[in-house]
């Protein structure tokens, strides 16, 4: 049984390795320069971060979503668990709080830009470059249920 719950702070570490453990099995494309660079910076603020958990019976974090005001900032599901629907579960859940939902995803993150297509979500823009300014680019998506 999987629950989705709000995140609390002690939940902050295993929040971190959810986010490591998948950025690594999908983000390949990152420099070892910008990976590094990107870990800090999520490890300065993923922690206090209102996030909705994906858990399992025993309370264990699954996989994450941070939505901020209708945008979906964050989707990350350990890889131990991808495919078997928890990402999903999360967005139906972002999706019931916010029928209108946004999110960007890299460009060359291929596998997550079909998942967000398959979803409904309809590209609506792309940005050449990160938020960070980096060279990775960006598609803009919203969901067009």
């Amino acid at each position: 049984m999987r629950i989705i719950r709000p995140s609390c702070p002690s939940d902050g570490e295993r929040a971190i390795e959810i986010w490591r453990r998948a950025v690594d099995a999908t983000h390949g494309f990152l420099t070892p320069e910008d990976r590094l660079a990107i870990d800090e910076l999520v490890c300065s603020f993923l922690p206090e971060a209102p996030l909705w958990l994906a858990v399992d019976s025993d309370d264990h974090a699954l996989a994450f979503m941070l939505v901020d005001d209708g945008h979906m900032e964050a989707l990350f599901v350990d890889p131990a668990y991808r495919g078997s629907g928890i990402g999903a579960a999360l967005v139906r859940h972002g999706l019931r709080l916010h029928p209108k939902m946004t999110t960007d995803v890299n460009e060359q993150n291929g596998q997550a830009v079909g998942f967000y297509e398959k979803f409904g979500f309809r590209r609506t823009g792309r940005s050449a470059l990160d938020r960070q300014g980096r060279p990775y680019p960006i598609i803009h998506l919203e969901y067009g249920g």
